[in-house]
């Protein structure tokens, strides 16, 4: 089975260059660029999946990679999508699923965007490979760079929860804590890979995490059968808002499809530089935007979600072209909501989110209740990170355990009400 990778188109300006463009962004007016296919014409039935797989390689005809030899050994993607009657209920919402990225191989749903920068990589010769993360895309980078022996190095800010920087240092990774903001760390790790040669994954920058990430549009069509109305996607940088999309694109330009959903933006209120410019667009009305005007304003980003907790969206303008193209809408929620959501995932759904991947449950409800998202409409809400990634704000939501004494007499006081 062959790429039908053919070449780059420029986000903003339209400029397309070949497959053999060596950069990583649009060499006429360095906005990032999205990866585009030549698509066969009349091919006969499946000729997009490779049933022998279990991982994302499974759509590889859909994907920018040719040698597969090159890929990690580890399962990324074929994550459960859960039907969640009971958590719908809790919003009015009667057909309610869950994508449950937690259980890739880093616990984020990171690991698929550095899967196939992994090949990619790999297959251009490059020696080491680097990126920016607030933790998750750092540690799926590590992990997945540890299991073919590739040396890794990851910038964070200094501010980048425990848990995230221990599985860093434990698959091995070179890691640099830096004294500043997410972006402070994107810059620098842009700096030292254009002086280094290095392989660049950074999110947004190197178009390539995008086509790892849309291939969760091709899972959750393959499992539901069926294209839902709404996707929720928790939203900082933008790429994965736009990754999943571009995966429901490519299959309607492939044939595959017939229609695509709508992309509902989740962001928390600390952190809302992508829903603004949805907001900004929507106020204006009109037809197309030109998009080599549109601009996301940065903001000063202070949530308690830290893997979207994003100053300057480094895929912004692909995030709200997703949102405004798809017919979608953009929510943000407070960093309350946020917290509150991690345990009504647990309860309601069995889903152990870390505080990102909650607020995906948090914008939803804000949708539902304002009507954006209709009862009967199919959404499937992404969970994007494991609960265990952040365990300080869990136990911030969840609250303290009862203090017992060690006597059956009193176990049996304490337990009195419990199952009545």
């Amino acid at each position: 089975m062959k790429t039908h990778f053919c070449g780059f188109r420029c986000f903003a300006c339209g400029h397309e260059v070949g497959a053999d463009f060596g950069g990583y962004v649009c060499p006429r007016c360095e906005n990032n660029l999205e990866v585009r296919y030549d698509w066969p014409v009349g091919a006969p039935g499946r000729w997009w999946i490779d049933v022998a797989r279990a991982d994302i390689f499974r759509y590889r005809g859909l994907l920018p990679v040719a040698n597969l030899e090159l890929a990690a050994p580890l399962r990324v993607g074929r994550t459960p999508l859960y039907p969640a009657p009971r958590l719908g209920q809790r919003a009015g919402l009667n057909n309610l699923f869950l994508k449950d990225d937690g259980q890739n191989p880093s616990a984020s749903f990171k690991d698929r965007a550095g899967a196939v920068a992994l090949v990619r990589a790999r297959e251009t010769g490059v020696s080491v490979i680097s990126g920016a993360s607030t933790g998750n895309a750092g540690s799926s980078m590590a992990c997945l760079a540890a299991s073919v022996a590739m040396p890794c190095v990851i910038f964070v800010p200094e501010t980048a929860p425990a848990a995230k920087i221990a599985q860093l240092l434990v698959f091995g990774a070179h890691v640099f804590a830096v004294r500043g903001t997410y972006d402070d760390a994107f810059d620098l790790c842009m700096a030292v890979c254009r002086e280094r040669g290095w392989f660049n994954r950074n999110t947004g920058h190197n178009p390539f995490t995008r086509e790892g990430k849309k291939t969760a549009a091709f899972e959750i069509y393959e499992q539901l059968g069926r294209i839902p109305d709404w996707v929720v996607v928790p939203t900082g940088d933008g790429n994965i808002l736009a990754g999943i999309w571009k995966g429901f694109r490519d299959l309607q330009e492939a044939g595959i499809v017939e229609r695509t959903p709508k992309m509902l933006c989740a962001q928390s209120e600390a952190s809302g530089a992508i829903s603004g410019a949805v907001w900004e667009l929507q106020k204006a009305g009109g037809g197309r935007p030109d998009w080599s005007q549109v601009r996301v304003a940065p903001v000063s980003a202070t949530t308690v979600a830290d893997s979207i907790s994003v100053d300057v969206p480094r895929d912004g303008l692909a995030a709200v072209r997703a949102v405004v193209e798809s017919g979608g809408a953009a929510v943000t929620v407070a960093d309350d909501a946020i917290l509150a959501a991690i345990p009504e995932l647990a309860r309601g759904a069995g889903v152990f989110a870390e505080p990102a991947a909650a607020c995906a449950w948090a914008g939803l409800k804000k949708a539902a209740a304002a009507g954006i998202v209709g009862a009967d409409e199919t959404v499937v809400c992404m969970s994007t990170g494991n609960g265990l990634k952040d365990i300080a704000s869990a136990r911030k939501a969840a609250g303290e355990p009862v203090s017992l004494e060690n006597s059956v007499d009193a176990a049996l006081a304490a337990t009195e009400a419990i199952g009545r």
